[in-house]
């Protein structure tokens, strides 16, 4: 007992630095871009990122959470890994088809995406590697590994940048970084874990492809609802007018990362939970997670609103950050939703509950679609804020509806269960 709590903090502990780093990563790597390049080449910086967000869904597809919850074990590590290789090289191949077709994008902000996705690609195909350690009880192994990369890419990242001036260069340079790591301690890690009879099975291989199709949906319309504001600001602004969203909606992520670093230790346990039917204690652990990204939320919305502004100033060095004191707030106050339903998802994908999610997810697309284009084409900044309040406001009404009834509803099958 004792030795399983010192493994749970170790882990615990460990994927909250590992998370943690990789999480801001964005946030570093756009400072730094502020910084050295400026403003404008930070606005070509931030919408390429967000490209490289949505397609790393395609590379991710189901992700680690599948592979960890699955209490099955048909489809083996093998399986997994010749998944993820395959989604890894069809990211790569739709992500040159939609910069240069597609977007249009020419020289600089070419590279910078499809280099980007590369960067991207990569840390999808750790994921893997890190499923199979986190189902091992090895958590903290992926946690030393990401904040291994997440520290030496900024560092390598930030030098290169001083050195050359050069964006490209610099992204090579993490790129390089994320590759060395992976095959010098995650496959080595890894690789010790896999059953040695363990076979790649290409039906199971293709077969992750058509189970977790809904969960692949759900992640990249999840990604493209958060980014769906910057794609209309690419549209209808110009870079400087990124750069600027990219600063003020740079602190919501820290409620995200406070509801996945929060949530993962306990992500075997809402599956044995689940597993054993034990509903009442699997609802209770859902809503003191939900709960605390609440509370946490709150705290992060009133330090932004009254020192955000000026601590963002002082980081990016940009004097017109306090203008956007208000639109700062409310994008806070929308990704506490966000947090919430990102809770909600994680229930749902434990109960393997996905269709009901897919649709949940296709309302919001539209919602943030429409609401994005309308309210950025007219309103700019202030227009991208209050898309994101709509649209993430909405998402947590449905989601939260749709998790009490599904959830409701298992208990009630559960006749020694209620729902709590």
């Amino acid at each position: 007992m004792e030795n399983d709590k010192k493994l749970f903090l170790k882990n615990f502990v460990w994927n909250i630095l590992g998370t943690g780093f990789n999480s801001f990563n964005s946030l570093f790597f756009l400072i730094i871009v502020t910084r050295i390049n400026g403003q404008t080449e930070a606005g070509v910086f931030s919408i390429a990122f967000a490209v490289a967000l949505t397609l790393y869904t395609i590379a991710y597809y189901s992700g680690r959470l599948m592979q960890v919850t699955d209490t099955k074990n048909i489809v083996s590590d093998k399986d997994y890994i010749g998944n993820r290789i395959l989604t890894c090289v069809v990211t790569m191949a739709i992500a040159v088809v939609f910069a240069i077709c597609i977007k249009g994008y020419r020289d600089e902000k070419l590279f910078a995406c499809i280099l980007l996705c590369l960067y991207k690609v990569t840390e999808a195909f750790a994921e893997v590697l890190y499923g199979i350690m986190q189902k091992n009880e090895l958590l903290y192994k992926s946690g030393q590994s990401l904040f291994a990369k997440s520290f030496i890419g900024i560092l390598t990242f930030t030098v290169t940048d001083i050195i050359t001036k050069n964006l490209i260069i610099s992204i090579i340079s993490a790129i390089i970084v994320n590759v060395i790591i992976i095959i010098c301690f995650d496959i080595i890690v890894s690789h010790k874990l896999i059953k040695s009879d363990d076979r790649y099975n290409f039906n199971h291989i293709i077969g992750i492809l058509k189970t977790d199709f809904f969960v692949f949906a759900n992640s990249f319309a999840g990604i493209y609802v958060l980014n769906a504001p910057k794609y209309s600001i690419d549209k209808y602004g110009n870079d400087d007018m990124q750069a600027m969203f990219g600063y003020i909606i740079m602190p919501a992520t820290v409620i995200v990362l406070f509801a996945q670093f929060f949530l993962m230790p306990f992500l075997n346990k809402l599956r044995m939970l689940y597993g054993d039917r034990k509903m009442k204690e699997f609802i209770r652990l859902s809503n003191m997670i939900k709960l605390a990204v609440f509370l946490f939320g709150i705290m992060v919305v009133v330090c932004g609103y009254l020192i955000g502004p000026e601590i963002l100033k002082i980081i990016y060095g940009v004097d017109d950050i306090p203008k956007y004191r208000l639109h700062l707030a409310v994008i806070l106050m929308a990704y506490i939703c966000y947090g919430i339903s990102y809770v909600n998802l994680i229930t749902l994908t434990t109960v393997r509950k996905t269709f009901i999610q897919f649709v949940i997810y296709l309302i919001t697309m539209a919602i943030a679609f429409a609401g994005s284009n309308i309210l950025v084409e007219h309103y700019l900044i202030k227009g991208a804020a209050a898309s994101c309040v709509i649209t993430l406001g909405m998402q947590f009404v449905i989601y939260t509806v749709a998790t009490k009834a599904i959830l409701y509803k298992i208990c009630r099958e559960n006749k020694n269960e209620t729902y709590s």
